[in-house]
């Protein structure tokens, strides 16, 4: 399925690859020789875990409304995996401040050219299969997030065992009227819980958080104000001097000042009663944080792993191939 540009209205991406990707580097290192961020790695195939993403992306929205936020010091590394594809608009952070600021600076981008706009936020490194099942429940979040306009809408992904490394989602009544692959309220939000609130919330019923957010852009925005109103100024400033001369000098300085935090601890945790969720029926999800997790995934679709197995020691991590770097094309840095 190719979802009509025209349908999405308003549709922004954002796509989130920014992280290091610390779990996977036993693997990575020993299967390439050097270490690299998972989200540039392609574990089976020859796309790696960015490209797959940003081919959701651009299946939705014009590159033109895509804004990519990474670490500066995988600004080559980035430029590559773009691989002659628009660029749309490359932000890099100059410093890791957590999830929080990876959403919220590319948000404040995103603002200023279109203060009505609806956003997707993709992270970069998560494994999404079969793509066509994944794009109808993704058209349904937007259609719900334009809808429902004061709440963040999530995808759910349906668990296999009490997980304690990912985020877990208590649903409540329908708000859609509807049963089956309804958009349900969120009585709670657990980040990371210990096993015995895990397992809870598996029994519960409860999903993953898949971090997969649609939502209207100001909406965010707005539950900044409510949820981290001490780092809001920070974002402000920013916000100000966006696509001015002044932008990368006030980047860094607030960067220099600003504390980490993590979108899903510090503001979907703290707001339940703004959030919205739809369970991904018939999509197989995983965050490919370690090594056992991209096996176990891959073995489940029928799939080899592109690293040799023999990599893969118990409590280990993973990660792919490198291919031959040249210069990257030059594009719009923010």
């Amino acid at each position: 399925m190719n979802i009509s540009r025209a349908a999405c209205g308003r549709v922004w991406s954002i796509i989130l690859a920014g992280g290091d990707g610390e779990r996977l580097r036993p693997l990575i290192q020993r299967w390439l020789g050097c270490h690299k961020p998972k989200q540039y790695c392609a574990f089976i195939g020859t796309r790696s875990m960015l490209q797959h993403t940003l081919d959701r992306a651009d299946r939705l929205t014009a590159p033109a409304r895509r804004f990519m936020i990474c670490a500066r010091e995988h600004q080559h590394e980035a430029l590559l995996q773009l691989n002659g594809r628009p660029p749309g608009t490359v932000i890099l952070q100059p410093a890791k401040r957590g999830t929080l600021a990876g959403i919220f600076l590319p948000l404040m981008y995103v603002r200023k050219s279109d203060p009505e706009a609806t956003v997707v936020i993709f992270p970069s490194d998560h494994f999404i299969y079969p793509e066509d099942r994944f794009l109808d429940v993704l058209q349904r979040a937007i259609w719900t997030a334009e809808w429902l306009a004061d709440r963040v809408v999530l995808l759910g992904a349906s668990p296999s065992g009490p997980e304690v490394e990912y985020g877990w989602i208590q649903p409540g009544q329908p708000l859609d009227g509807t049963v089956g692959r309804s958009v349900r309220a969120v009585l709670a939000f657990y980040e990371k819980p210990a096993l015995a609130e895990a397992s809870a919330a598996w029994t519960a019923g409860a999903l993953w958080n898949t971090m997969i957010t649609v939502a209207k852009a100001e909406t965010i925005w707005r539950l900044g104000w409510r949820c981290v109103p001490e780092l809001m100024p920070m974002f402000e400033r920013i916000a100000a001097v966006i696509a001015s001369p002044q932008q990368k000098a006030v980047i860094d300085a607030v960067y220099q000042a600003m504390p980490a935090r993590d979108f899903s601890s510090h503001v979907l945790q703290r707001a339940p009663d703004q959030l919205a969720v739809i369970e991904m029926n018939g999509v197989t999800w995983s965050d490919w944080g370690k090594a056992d997790r991209i096996v176990e995934t891959l073995r489940r679709i029928g799939k080899q792993p592109a690293f040799p197995l023999e990599f893969v020691a118990a409590n280990s991590n993973v990660g792919k191939a490198g291919r031959e770097r040249s210069e990257p094309r030059p594009v719009s840095l923010a």
